[in-house]
């Protein structure tokens, strides 16, 4: 999982601390291929702990799957199963800004202004419940 997502955010996106602390209270969500080698995954931050809904994040799609689809069926499956962990609540993420029709697709809507992480553009996108 780190591998994966260290050659997607790091390698390919520049350098920055992945590893925030927060993965040990999180879940995970692992997108493999039929030889079981990860391909795709998220976390999902529980609510409380970077904001005051559930937060999906650190999606990442290996770049030979990317257009396949397969990112939009891990975001689908984990916005499901926090639909049904935590029923009536929302999602907020910080979401790359040029990712925000992605994530539109999944009923996020952006809320607020662009803002730099780790020097790249984000937004907060809240999808509500």
């Amino acid at each position: 999982m780190l591998a994966l997502r260290c050659r997607i955010f790091i390698l390919e996106q520049g350098p920055y601390l992945d590893p925030d602390g927060l993965d040990q209270a999180s879940w995970h969500l692992f997108g493999r291929d039929a030889q079981g080698e990860l391909r795709a995954y998220l976390r999902v931050v529980d609510p409380g702990l970077k904001y005051d809904e559930p937060s999906i994040g650190r999606v990442v799609v290996d770049a030979a799957l990317r257009g396949t689809g397969a990112g939009h069926a891990l975001v689908a499956e984990a916005v499901a199963r926090c639909d049904a962990t935590w029923p009536g609540r929302g999602n907020r993420i910080s979401a790359q800004a040029h990712l925000q029709g992605y994530y539109r697709r999944h009923g996020f809507a952006t809320v607020g202004e662009p803002y730099l992480e780790d020097d790249i553009p984000h937004v907060q996108m809240l999808r509500a419940p």
